[in-house]
């Protein structure tokens, strides 16, 4: 029972590292970051059209260094926190990620990201980073800029849709290959569960049956790919997770 139990845990100890429990909120934090980052971008390159690459770079530069960095970071977990009471989760993480892209919605994330756009373009201008006619060009265009922040959101959590229908595809594809005795399958449907578990929210749901198909996978990889794995076996690969 112990040699079997330390199978199993060591096997999480030394391959697990993309299943591993992630605080959720960072790591919708910082998708969202990165989302709203990307976003930016766009928005200014479609804003000042005239400016050379070097010049987008530089503003956009000035923008993150000033306060636009750090004060996503206040917004997004505002945002969030709003969104869950809202949707009255007051404790606890979110459950599928529709929930996700609600709350994100419903927390009023744009609204808060417009007001930072209008604070940091007047703090640049004060300490005259940026020109005032620099200024006012952007702010004249914030709703483009805002249109594009608002679309790569909304690409982002497609892109999360897409990944969690693939995810379950690819699961129940590795179950039929377990219940086939076709390892050589399993590995194909593994490696692919694996690289949509690198950009999905974690949700305990979708990490828990993960990590049961990978303490299943490894113990007949370990076992020279025999399926003749013992109920004890296959009860802790259930029960260590």
């Amino acid at each position: 029972m112990n040699l079997l139990t330390n199978e199993i845990e060591n096997n999480l100890n030394n391959n697990n590292e993309l299943l591993k429990t992630e605080d959720q909120t960072s790591f919708i934090e910082t998708s969202l970051g990165k989302t709203i980052n990307f976003g930016l971008d766009i928005g200014l390159r479609a804003v000042l059209p005239d400016c050379i690459e070097e010049q987008i770079i530089e503003i956009k530069d000035t923008l993150l260094e000033e306060g636009f960095s750090e004060g996503i970071k206040k917004v997004i977990s505002s945002a969030i926190d709003f969104g869950k009471s809202a949707l009255g989760i007051v404790t606890g993480n979110f459950e599928n990620i529709s929930q996700v892209q609600t709350a994100v919605k419903n927390g009023g994330i744009i609204d808060g990201v417009s007001d930072l756009v209008d604070t940091v373009l007047s703090k640049t201008t004060q300490k005259g980073m940026l020109s005032y006619g620099m200024a006012n060009t952007i702010r004249k265009g914030k709703n483009v800029i805002l249109d594009s922040i608002t679309n790569k959101i909304e690409e982002e959590f497609n892109s999360q849709l897409d990944a969690a229908e693939k995810l379950e595809k690819y699961s129940n594809n590795w179950k039929e290959y377990y219940n086939a005795h076709d390892f050589d399958g399993m590995q194909k449907e593994y490696d692919k569960m694996r690289e949509k578990l690198k950009i999905l929210i974690p949700m305990e749901t979708t990490l828990k049956q993960a990590r049961v198909i990978e303490n299943l996978h490894t113990l007949i990889k370990n076992n020279g790919k025999d399926f003749n794995l013992t109920e004890e076996q296959k009860k802790l690969a259930e029960l260590l997770i």
